[in-house]
């Protein structure tokens, strides 16, 4: 089984979007108050607990860079949060979610559509190593099935 680590947004992108209150996209950031269902942090990979204060923009994902670019979008903590840091562990906020899509890109970050596949948060552990697996896999995605938001990104370690 390959080593793998779930990459969430840099530290620098979160503490931008928390000063300035702007997204990548320069729109103003949405504030909405957590309430139990959803609102997954890109930072800490951890869903808001009702009550908590969370910003909603847009991110421009680092990869895939060409034809598959695309902005997406996150929310994060209004507070400052612990960014996510552990290896060989799927990211709460994936098996939170109750379907996903698993996307496989290659060294020239085109995508690897034979080993994409929709499922259950719960059950992307199988789609993800045979992904990881794969000798042309150089980095995966995983993103919310129907409204197609990052969820977060996956390197091999």
């Amino acid at each position: 089984m390959p080593r793998f680590r779930c990459l969430p947004v840099p530290t620098e992108t979160a503490a931008r979007f928390r000063r300035s209150g702007r997204d990548d996209r320069g729109n103003a950031l949405h504030r909405r108050v957590a309430d139990g269902r959803g609102f997954p942090c890109r930072h800490c990979l951890r869903l808001g607990e009702p009550g908590e204060a969370m910003l909603f923009g847009s991110y421009d994902l680092p990869r895939p860079r060409g034809v598959y670019w695309t902005p997406s979008p996150i929310f994060l903590h209004e507070r400052g949060c612990a960014r996510f840091e552990a290896e060989d562990e799927i990211a709460p906020i994936v098996l939170a979610n109750g379907i996903v899509s698993v996307r496989s890109y290659d060294a020239e970050e085109m995508c690897l559509y034979d080993l994409g596949q929709v499922c259950e948060g719960t059950e992307v552990a199988a789609p993800l190593m045979r992904a990881l697996e794969d000798p042309r896999t150089r980095f995966v995605n995983i993103h919310t099935a129907r409204p197609g938001c990052l969820l977060t990104a996956v390197e091999r370690l």
